[in-house]
């Protein structure tokens, strides 16, 4: 009963955000609160809430001074140079945009954290996003799938579960799978150059030196604009109108001769913003590769580290204490909608694991699977990697359920090593799970609604993790 139960609870969830019906916050409190009464557990909602926002306070807390940190960062400069290099190769040229959004989601991923790469990757590239009228599902999608893939690194998370709870080195499983990974990055870029044609396609090819349509856009994204933010007026030629995945593109059309674009019109970032402070580029620089530095090695709780960064980015760069506010008050609404998102999440995940739905399910999977398939069982982790990963959190997954399929596997020879690498090849589709925290910092500073980038990504995500899998098997990896 509980299985059915869990099952019918994250379908109705998913339904109803992506006919948007419910916003993801209200779906996120009210529907697992609704299950958990009917399944006879209502008196004990409370403990399964705190519960579960005790488990994800901690994330909370790297999310919210994180925020400040990269928004401060972003706000003095420190990124504008990457930016730069970015947009002089995109152009104006929607391909290379989409191409240039996974690539920068690619290397901003090799910190291992994806809230980080999400709001680097948003605010450098959703001005020009904005301003050609793209598809916004297309910037999401792109950034979530290749971080989804960057996220196996062994400090990214999913390869350090893996090696934890089966006992191996996190090494012995990420080195061996570098080929199948590469494969699946490969497949992301080629995902871009598709989406990137289509959106070429639907606005025409475009170039800086075509005039674009007059359309007023707010140059800084909220992640480095506060007060500083330029109005700019650029105006397209050519290209149709229309919708895109749920995004539409404005039709107006505007007068048939403006001013044309330069460089640094499309550079994203306002290169005149009052936040700036190019002479602490250095030492805003080394503070960022310390702070990534020690999050790497765990020096001590990512959460911790954010805090005191953040703190120490504030004092140095903004001195007096009306600038400080005006810089914490400038993040604040992102800081507020995704702290807000990952405590709504903790009913959600509280009630899953306190119902005990989850594990009712993932027994229910993994006894579904025929006998027959014991000596493939690397095969079969790595398929019941996508649905697990997306519909649980990976403690759960990596935790509770890979220790079930690597002894099984074992029962038939099969190397639980084997069956961790296999088990990381889920990653692209958990990355936009409703239950990883760093999706909504990527849907909120985009703006998209969270059901519209389901319902884009998801298609691609799996097919990405797909393509990871069939690569492991071609290798003889699993």
């Amino acid at each position: 009963m509980l299985t059915i139960l869990g099952f019918v609870m994250i379908a109705t969830f998913l339904v109803l955000i992506m006919t948007k019906k419910m916003s993801p916050i209200a779906a996120l409190v009210l529907i697992p609160a609704l299950f958990c009464v009917l399944v006879g557990q209502g008196a004990n909602l409370g403990d399964y809430v705190i519960e579960g926002v005790g488990e994800l306070a901690p994330t909370a807390a790297m999310l919210m001074f994180a925020i400040v940190y990269f928004g401060v960062m972003i706000d003095v400069g420190l990124f504008d140079p990457i930016v730069r290099g970015i947009l002089r190769f995109c152009q104006a040229d929607p391909m290379r945009i989409v191409v240039g959004t996974a690539l920068l989601a690619a290397i901003v991923s090799l910190d291992g954290d994806g809230s980080t790469t999400f709001m680097i990757t948003v605010s450098a590239m959703y001005p020009l996003y904005k301003r050609l009228k793209m598809s916004l599902v297309v910037l999401t999608g792109v950034a979530a799938t290749a971080n989804g893939v960057m996220n196996t690194l062994p400090w990214g998370g999913p390869t350090a579960r893996a090696a934890t709870a089966l006992k191996v080195d996190a090494t012995d499983i990420f080195v061996p799978m570098i080929p199948a990974l590469a494969v699946g990055l490969l497949a992301v870029f080629v995902l871009a150059y598709v989406l990137g044609l289509r959106e070429r396609k639907r606005l025409g090819m475009l170039t800086l030196d075509e005039v674009l349509e007059p359309v007023t856009e707010t140059v800084l994204v909220e992640a480095g604009g506060g007060s500083a933010a330029k109005e700019v007026e650029p105006t397209r030629k050519g290209g149709g109108a229309g919708g895109t995945d749920g995004v539409s593109a404005s039709g107006d059309k505007g007068p048939d001769v403006q001013e044309p674009a330069d460089d640094d019109d499309f550079q994203g970032l306002d290169p005149d913003r009052s936040t700036l402070r190019p002479r602490l580029y250095w030492f805003n620089a080394g503070l960022t590769l310390v702070l990534l530095t020690a999050m790497i090695m765990q020096l001590m709780p990512i959460p911790v580290l954010f805090l005191l960064g953040a703190a120490l980015a504030l004092t140095v760069n903004f001195p007096s204490m009306t600038d400080q506010r005006a810089r914490i008050a400038a993040h604040a609404d992102n800081v507020l909608n995704v702290s807000g998102m990952v405590f709504a999440a903790a009913v959600f995940t509280g009630v899953l694991t306190g119902t005990g739905m989850v594990e009712h399910m993932a027994d229910w999977l993994v006894s579904a699977v025929p006998e027959g398939m014991g000596p493939h069982m690397g095969i079969v982790a790595g398929v019941l990697s996508l649905p697990l990963t997306y519909f649980m959190s990976n403690d759960g997954f990596y935790f509770g359920v890979l220790p079930v399929l690597a002894e099984a596997g074992a029962a038939h020879g099969v190397s639980p090593l084997e069956v961790a690498r296999a088990s990381i090849v889920g990653q692209p589709l958990h990355m936009s799970s409703p239950l990883v925290p760093a999706v909504y910092v990527l849907v909120g500073m985009a703006k998209v609604e969270f059901g519209d980038h389901t319902k884009f990504t998801v298609k691609w995500a799996v097919l990405t993790s797909l393509v990871v899998l069939a690569a492991a098997i071609l290798f003889g990896i699993i």
